[in-house]
């Protein structure tokens, strides 16, 4: 290359040069040049072309047909919270237009959604639209099940006093309860198909995977609403169930055809006992066609006074209680399962001279016995009107202060039968529900019972099986039940302690402590509190003896296999063993008035949480309490937080 200088060119240079290359190179050169800038177009309106093609399918295909189906599942939501509002309203005529305005408004967003078929065939895309359809799926399931139980009771409306024309409205309203019963075995049969259509529902809810939403921001709402259905449709397939042999046979159940007796009792949870409170009296009521008779009502002592040849008290008694050194009537609720107590009474029962043929016992304490008055009123029986107002002297209703002034207050004559009146107070309370109108009492009644049951305050022991296992089935027979992983269960007697449960309350702390191995050591603590001032019970002076030292039997139930480490706040040595499938703590103690007491137990529970895991854990509640505070920590942080009113089940996440 002689002859070539080195020059620098500018911009302007350059543009004026003319290539000295011989010719054939140049056109060749050229032709390179312009065949990549071909190649390059073409790429560029390639890609162009399909990010028109991908805005266009994404506005037409995705985002069009996503608006309307979202648009569509929104007036689906407001239509299934409108039949939600009819049913907390009792309107079950409102209740059943809504939902067939729901399933219209349900099918046409199920359309949209298919309209967006091909995002099956789409990778990720796809997780998200079967799980829509998943869930349409399901709630076409829980509307027809929702439509069936509806149909099943609107006939009833009038008699559960609901709003809405029932098929019953002549005659009086033990005419109407009889005509209602004698019809229950027609709508009966229903029960299957609710049950099968919401075992759909869960079939369906099943297949929709959590995991598919990121564990944040929205995705992290959708996750615990995921997980929330999950676990309500499990609940409500459980206990359509587990009630269905009852249901089955409730018209039999209430008498019809033939009628049934059963031995009512009332437990003083102001007493505590196992099963609720001391057994003080008892009523034998008949059932026919649904239709209540008194045919007894009388004080526990007169019916324990006839039976013969009572046995030695079981060591419980005659340790904490050793004034009593036989095994009474009265007394024979002494485990925390229900049925098991009762099967123990029944069994004493039949020895007495008293007794008469039962088809099963009803139990039920004084907080089932207000709440039904603070709905009827004013109640008067035996001469004396009860109230829920406070009464001063115990701060608590005056019908609680009343009943114990009758019972248990001194007097210089002999009163007969004076607990019976508790029987005659349960009698006038029904007979005011009974004789009144059936809109202005039996629906509120109604709901407040069903509340009752749910939190223990009435229990039901019954000797036909299948009704056995539908109010256990209901939670409302006082079972102590197995359960896969952690348990609690506080049990506690008063023996002796005058009336004193009407001032204690109890705060219950649970505190976690996470191994590295996975294994778990538990601390109970159980702190007491009477701030009242002492009752005086000096029975010579005639005194009612309300408040007194508590002395508290308890027993705390745990995991089959938990290794007790420590305790404190017994007053006697705190023992280990096994009952009702549980490892049990058994100790005791006093709470004096205006005074506090703490139990404190530690302990091993017999397993190891994997990693990753969550503990399930229940809480079961013992009858005849009041609403006690709970708190759950792991190393002091607060998990849960709550007052046990009913039992409660968790998943607790530890790590």
């Amino acid at each position: 290359m002689d002859g070539f200088n080195k020059i620098d060119l500018d911009s302007e240079t350059k543009s004026n040069i003319v290539d000295s290359s011989p010719a054939v190179d140049s056109s060749s050169q050229k032709k390179r040049i312009d065949f990549k800038k071909i190649l390059k177009s073409k790429k560029m309106v390639a890609a162009l072309v399909i990010l028109i093609a991908i805005v266009l399918f994404s506005v037409f295909g995705i985002f069009l047909p996503a608006t309307r189906v979202y648009n569509s599942a929104k007036v689906t939501y407001a239509d299934a919270q409108s039949v939600a509002w009819a049913i907390k309203q009792q309107n079950v005529a409102l209740a059943s237009d809504q939902l067939v305005k729901t399933k219209t408004d349900l099918t046409k967003t199920q359309n949209d959604l298919h309209a967006m078929g091909y995002l099956k065939f789409i990778p990720i895309a796809n997780w998200y639209y079967n799980d829509a359809d998943h869930l349409v799926s399901a709630g076409f399931h829980g509307l027809n099940a929702a439509t069936l139980l509806v149909e099943s009771i609107e006939p009833y409306a009038d008699i559960l006093g609901l709003k809405g024309q029932g098929s019953f409205v002549g005659g009086t309203a033990q005419q109407r309860i009889e005509t209602a019963v004698k019809t229950i075995g027609k709508i009966t049969p229903k029960i299957d198909d609710i049950s099968n259509e919401l075992a759909k529902a869960r079939v369906e809810i099943d297949k929709v995977d959590a995991n598919h939403y990121p564990a944040i921001g929205v995705g992290k709402k959708a996750r615990s609403s995921i997980d929330t259905l999950k676990s309500m449709t499990d609940q409500s397939v459980t206990l359509i169930t587990s009630a269905k042999p009852l249901i089955k046979i409730l018209a039999e159940v209430l008498g019809e055809p033939n009628e049934k007796k059963y031995l009512v009792l009332f437990q003083n949870d102001k007493e505590l006992r196992p099963t609720g409170g001391f057994i003080t009296a008892y009523s034998i009521f008949r059932l026919d066609s649904g239709v209540v008779h008194v045919d007894r009502s009388s004080d526990i002592y007169e019916l324990d006074a006839t039976v013969p040849n009572k046995p030695v008290a079981p060591a419980p008694i005659l340790k904490y209680f050793p004034t009593v050194p036989r095994f009474n009537l009265r007394d024979n609720n002494l485990s925390p399962d229900f049925k098991v107590s009762m099967d123990s009474f029944y069994k004493m029962y039949q020895t007495a001279g008293g007794s008469t043929k039962i088809d099963g016992i009803i139990a039920v304490d004084t907080h089932a016995l207000v709440t039904a008055m603070n709905i009827l009123g004013d109640i008067t029986a035996a001469g004396t009107t009860f109230t829920t107002k406070i009464d001063p002297r115990c701060n608590c209703p005056q019908v609680i202060y009343q009943l114990e002034v009758i019972a248990d207050q001194p007097v210089q004559i002999i009163k007969q039968d004076r607990k019976g009146v508790i029987g005659d107070l349960m009698y006038a309370i029904m007979n005011k529900a009974f004789s009144s109108s059936p809109k202005l009492y039996w629906g509120p009644l109604f709901q407040a019972m069903i509340s009752e049951m749910n939190e223990k305050h009435i229990l039901y022991y019954m000797n036909n099986a299948q009704a056995q296992a539908g109010f256990e089935g209901l939670n409302s027979a006082g079972r102590i039940v197995p359960f896969e992983g952690d348990y609690l269960h506080i049990n506690e007697a008063n023996f002796g302690g005058a009336k004193s449960n009407m001032f204690v309350t109890e705060a219950v702390t649970q505190d976690y402590n996470l191994q590295s191995d996975g294994s778990i050591v538990k601390t109970v603590t159980i702190d007491y509190k009477n701030p009242h001032p002492p009752s005086d019970c000096n029975l010579e002076r005639g005194n009612l003896c309300l408040n007194a030292v508590l002395r508290d039997w308890v027993r705390i139930y745990v995991p089959k296999g938990s290794q007790l480490i420590s305790n404190q706040g017994s007053e006697v040595k705190m023992t280990t063993y096994e009952d009702l499938g549980k490892t049990v703590f058994d100790g005791f103690l006093t709470i004096r008035p205006q005074g506090v007491a703490k139990l404190t137990v530690s302990y091993k529970l017999p397993f190891k949480l994997a990693a990753n895991s969550l503990l399930p854990l229940l809480v079961q509640k013992q009858p005849g309490t009041d609403e006690s505070a709970y708190l759950v920590t792991v190393g002091g942080k607060t998990l849960e937080k709550f007052n046990l009113s009913s039992d409660k089940s968790f998943n607790l996440k530890l790590r």
